[in-house]
């Protein structure tokens, strides 16, 4: 069950949806991120239970707090637990007393920026100021030169305040060219975490994730059993529950701790796809009390080994040749590609609108293989299957990725290798610094005109889908809070109400 805004009634996920209900205004502050709307929706949709997805509200602790208030079950982490790990620097604090490696760093929010300037003299620059509450770039401005730091605290606090209601900001030393590794965790209601497998994440833009990869590639197999160590550690000492991911920057073997996600990921197939193990599966079993070691394909105390190699493609609408702008448009036709080890994720079907209200990532292309090798040459085979018609999408763009030898180097590495790779030479701002200023010409010509050809006669609009005279169906990725009904046993154990089921509005 769902709720929707008046934009989306005809949605795809509304329509896959058992029980669909309005929330009765058009505008996201109105309604995706209405605490009061969507809390009240799941009661009056007659839920036991809300698993809050991976936007809007997925990591605030006041909506978490609002469901289990309204008798409901949350399927999540607590919400003191969301509030602490949601604060970086109080989850610093819990990294720092548990004995995790971390580049230096405040430990406190900075009150201005003669704070931030002494903090440089002190450990050098470059420097990173950032968001407390922050994450997906906002609120994060790099600093190189001492000259730049005041705007640059100015305009992080700016950021901050617009989009997380809180300007704190604590600063960290930059790290140049490190790999965004990251750890997914499951935990339980009775003191149990595990680490379920690595991700990297180091393909990005901006700092938003394009391309993951699982289990992370090219690293020792100590630094793979530290970062799962620091992972449970962390997560351990915040009593956490449900799925996680702990994330670190990973440089020439070390490891320096980031963050907490207190939800599951966008990334989370990649995961799935080589262990085995469903993640939102486990997440309804432990909000329901199993064990996490209950979780299928999960033991005692053990890391399941990882089975074959897997790669998600994030596909957005936007168009690579005009700096990855997003088109919002109607998707004329979609063809998807098959076979063994292919999934497809999506949030739209042929003929829905994409609208510039949400954000521009409309699919998931998951790619599973015995190997590494073998899983490039299967997405390579994947991307070219794909066609999207209506609106240009950065498919052109992860396919110059593929081709890449920084990206494919080492593409006959085995989990059981245990060495690294020098050829592999991917890191968070390898897209900026070293793919797209060295891509040929002819190139980036071709992706323009691989977005003319899917746009049609409407090549070269930027339009809105008002500009297009609003046909087709609204679409959207962003996997929103979903409502559920429970079994007895769940709601025994959990005293939530048993309702009457009524018909959805």
């Amino acid at each position: 069950m769902v709720g929707y805004a008046e934009p989306d009634a005809d949605a795809l996920f509304v329509r896959l949806a058992d029980e669909a209900y309005a929330l009765g205004a058009a505008e996201t502050a109105d309604t995706y991120l209405n605490i009061d709307a969507m809390a009240s929706a799941a009661v009056r949709a007659h839920a036991d239970a809300v698993h809050p997805g991976y936007g809007f509200l997925a990591e605030t602790a006041d909506f978490a707090q609002a469901v289990i208030d309204a008798g409901l079950v949350w399927v999540g982490p607590k919400p003191e637990t969301i509030r602490v790990l949601g604060s970086k620097v109080a989850a610093r604090r819990i990294a720092a007393e548990v004995g995790v490696p971390m580049t230096p760093g405040t430990t406190q929010p900075v009150r201005d920026a003669a704070e931030v300037v002494e903090f440089a003299r002190e450990h050098g620059l470059p420097i990173a100021i950032k968001a407390v509450y922050g994450g997906g770039s906002r609120g994060l401005k790099v600093v190189h030169e001492p000259d730049e730091v005041a705007a640059a605290f100015e305009s992080a606090m700016h950021e901050a305040e617009v989009a997380f209601g809180n300007g704190d900001c604590f600063v960290e030393r930059f790290l140049a060219r490190p790999r965004h590794v990251e750890v997914q965790v499951l935990g339980d209601q009775f003191g149990t975490v595990l680490a379920v497998g690595t991700r990297d994440c180091s393909l990005q833009r901006r700092n938003q994730k394009l391309i993951e990869e699982a289990p992370a590639p090219f690293l020792a197999t100590e630094t793979v059993r530290e970062l799962e160590r620091a992972a449970v550690a962390i997560c351990s000492r915040a009593h956490y529950e449900s799925a996680g991911t702990v994330e670190f920057l990973v440089d020439d073997g070390t490891m320096s701790f980031m963050e907490v996600n207190t939800r599951i990921q966008v990334e989370h197939p990649v995961t799935e796809a080589v262990t085995g193990v469903d993640l939102v599966a486990a997440q309804l079993a432990i909000a329901e009390g199993t064990p996490v070691e209950a979780v299928p394909g999960l033991e005692p105390g053990v890391t399941p080994e990882p089975r074959g190699h897997a790669m998600e493609f994030r596909i957005n609408a936007e168009d690579p040749s005009l700096g990855f702008v997003p088109f919002p448009g109607i998707v004329e036709s979609l063809q998807v590609p098959t076979g063994p080890g292919i999934r497809f994720d999506s949030g739209v079907a042929a003929g829905d609108s994409i609208s510039s209200r949400y954000d521009s990532m409309i699919a998931k292309l998951i790619v599973k293989a015995p190997t590494r090798a073998e899983c490039l040459r299967r997405a390579e085979r994947a991307l070219a299957e794909l066609h999207i018609h209506g609106v240009p999408t950065v498919v052109p763009f992860d396919k110059a990725v593929l081709e890449s030898t920084d990206f494919g180097a080492g593409a006959d590495w085995r989990v059981d290798d245990d060495v690294s790779n020098a050829d592999f030479r991917v890191y968070t701002r390898w897209i900026e610094e070293e793919l797209l200023p060295n891509l040929p010409a002819k190139t980036l010509e071709d992706w323009r005109r691989a977005g003319e050809r899917t746009m049609g006669e409407r090549s070269g609009e930027a339009a809105s889908v008002e500009k297009l005279g609003g046909s087709g169906r609204q679409a959207r990725h962003a996997w929103i809070a979903c409502f559920v009904r429970l079994d007895d046993g769940l709601r025994r154990r959990h005293g939530a109400r048993r309702q009457p089921r009524s018909g959805a509005g």
